[in-house]
């Protein structure tokens, strides 16, 4: 495992029995966010890097009983508090990196990704793996439930021109991997990056 996976994994081992506590009012901003995916019955949606799964059960509503609701995170203690939320029966739970994911290639519809791409340790390969299980003219979508501005004001920091997840930035990113940015709102109450796989 390389180090950057060994720091992700640290990082989120050492947050996960509390992380839902320390966010308990989020449960709205990302049912909203599921609902811009615009996903359908039948719909099969991959929550890349889920934690705790808090996007599952909003997933698992849109896509209904006959869809397919994946949740896939690196760190195991993540994965364990989501079973422990009960969230594992809105969607199957997967130990797996986003840089090599266990799917067949074109197999899903979508993928939701909260608070993902900051954590990629190499953002254009890891965001073309997306790409590759995601059917052509999929969706992506990028989400955090606070705008960049809140996030950083919250880590004690500034936003720095080099920010992944600023729209001159992330469009290009995008573009570069497979991805074609439909839709980008940065307000205080939420970043939400939309995406069409191209091909």
């Amino acid at each position: 495992m390389s180090d950057d996976h060994t720091h992700v994994q640290e990082f989120f081992a050492a947050r996960a029995a509390d992380w839902d506590a320390r966010f308990p009012d989020d449960g709205p901003a990302y049912a909203a966010a599921v609902a811009e995916l615009g996903l359908r019955e039948g719909d099969r949606v991959l929550d890349a890097g889920c934690g705790t799964g808090r996007a599952l059960t909003p997933l698992r509503a849109a896509v209904g009983p006959s869809g397919v609701v994946l949740g896939a995170d690196l760190t195991p203690a993540m994965l364990k508090a989501a079973v422990r939320a009960g969230r594992n029966r809105d969607g199957q739970l997967v130990l797996a990196d986003v840089a090599g994911l266990p799917l067949r290639a074109e197999s899903m519809d979508a993928v939701f990704a909260a608070g993902l791409i900051a954590h990629l340790p190499t953002p254009a390969e890891n965001l073309r793996e997306l790409a590759r299980v995601v059917r052509p003219g999929g969706t992506l979508a990028l989400f955090h439930p606070i705008g960049r501005a809140a996030l950083a004001a919250r880590q004690g920091r500034q936003i720095t021109p080099e920010d992944l997840r600023a729209e001159a930035n992330l469009g290009p990113l995008l573009a570069g991997s497979g991805w074609r940015m439909t839709s980008y709102v940065d307000e205080d109450t939420r970043f939400l990056a939309l995406a069409a796989r191209v091909g």
